[in-house]
């Protein structure tokens, strides 16, 4: 009898937690470890008190384990380059290099390979100096988006509807430094308008093989009101794969990337995550990320029927995506964010949450998941928020509207302090 392989998640979110469920139900019966998990991946996996930025302790750790696989899900620890420290001491990791995750790591780096590369993206400028910046917010046309360059916790991009926010979200950036080294240079763009759509793939450098699409919400109140989120919730489908504009988008947008980071020897092994407008001139590319999106992973991996252990080691092998097929449920997936009182603002952490599904009843056949995102375990074993999302409770149904329902019905008996979550999500559009 073959020994259990190990596989590593790095991370303690929502789309954390979707990943080890997922590979929790892979027939070769995984030994799974989460750096640093949360309370709910603790019911699937071993939690490792190792930050998912600690990628020299992480590697200890595998190698200490012999770990078989790891699967980075934040975006720090990637362009922090855990995968080529990973590969340097020849363990499989999943996520790109360094260099590819640059797509993600700097938004002039994904500007400036779009343009070599001749994938559509809106017209834009680049700025080291605050006064030159300035300056040209005052003379363009608005509206305008102002983006720091760096990682800035999805809070560095700042859309200008009128002068002075522009001239505030410059002065934030680059003045007052509100995201650090993030902030050294800004880039500032058109608006463009239109519907938006998220295609993921995965891609081992030579081969990409799509996901199936989804949507998130992104404000924080029904009807699309309010302040931008992490999102809210998230359905799948969106468009199907098979749909003209999808086919366009993948021939467009995502084997030129593949294409082009080959060709710049960028290693990119993971997950491509395209952020794309729909314009009245055709899909234009808003900015990548390097790794799963969240919360549109709980949707799209709910629906995933491929062993998922499988998919993640062939995308993790130069070249093991060319005959690898994906099988999907057929049903649609609904995903509802239970978020902490306040958030995206301040909220309270520490707050005792009552009615979790316990263990083991979330499953594929019922089709329903209480995925963890912002908890943690109490002193006496009880699970408290921590974090402004909490929890993305998420139900197979066989329309999106069933699937919404299903997923309302499961959130009802679930509560703590503060909770608020739209009430909205699978039963209007996204936007």
């Amino acid at each position: 009898m073959s020994e259990r392989k190990k596989v590593l998640v790095v991370g303690s979110g929502g789309r954390e937690h979707t990943i080890v469920s997922a590979i929790s139900r892979s027939p070769s019966n995984p030994e799974i470890y989460c750096a640093p998990g949360n309370a709910g991946i603790a019911e699937a996996a071993q939690c490792v008190d190792i930050g998912g930025e600690d990628i020299e302790g992480l590697l200890q750790f595998a190698r200490a384990e012999k770990i078989d696989l790891t699967i980075v899900g934040p975006e720090a620890p990637l362009v922090a380059g855990i995968v080529d420290l990973f590969e340097g001491e020849g363990l499989k990791i999943f996520g790109p290099g360094k260099g590819g995750a640059q797509l993600e790591g700097s938004k002039i780096f994904c500007k400036e390979f779009l343009c070599r590369h001749g994938i559509p993206t809106a017209a834009f400028e680049i700025f080291e100096d605050s006064e030159a910046a300035l300056a040209h917010v005052n003379e363009r046309p608005l509206p305008m988006v102002v983006k720091a360059d760096g990682l800035a916790a999805g809070k560095g991009v700042i859309v200008a509807h009128d002068r002075d926010t522009a001239v505030k979200a410059v002065e934030d950036i680059m003045v007052e430094r509100n995201f650090g080294d993030a902030g050294s240079r800004v880039l500032i763009e058109d608006c463009l308008t239109g519907s938006e759509i998220s295609i993921m793939a995965l891609t081992d450098g030579v081969n990409y093989l799509p996901l199936e699409t989804a949507q998130d919400y992104k404000p924080a109140f029904d009807g699309n009101k309010g302040p931008n989120t992490g999102g809210m919730g998230s359905y799948s489908p969106y468009y199907s794969l098979g749909d003209p504009l999808v086919q366009d988008i993948l021939n467009k947008v995502i084997r030129k990337t593949v294409e082009g980071l080959a060709q710049e020897e960028l290693p990119f092994k993971g997950v491509l995550y395209a952020g794309i407008m729909l314009t009245d001139e055709g899909p234009m590319m808003l900015e990548y990320n390097a790794r799963f999106g969240d919360p549109e992973t709980q949707s799209i991996l709910s629906r995933l029927k491929t062993d998922p252990l499988a998919v993640f080691e062939a995308a993790s092998e130069p070249g093991g995506l060319e005959e690898m097929v994906l099988e999907w449920d057929e049903r649609d997936a609904v995903c509802i964010v239970a978020a902490s009182g306040g958030y995206p603002g301040s909220y309270e952490q520490g707050v005792p949450i009552e009615g979790l599904t316990p263990a083991g009843e979330d499953s594929q056949e019922a089709g329903l998941w209480v995925y963890h995102a912002g908890t943690r375990r109490g002193e006496t074993g009880e699970t408290l928020t921590a974090g402004g999302r909490v929890l993305g409770v998420t139900a197979l149904g066989e329309t999106r509207q069933a699937a919404s329902e299903k997923a309302y019905e499961a959130l009802a008996g679930i509560s703590f302090d503060g909770l608020h979550s739209r009430r909205d999500i699978g039963q209007t559009m996204a936007n």
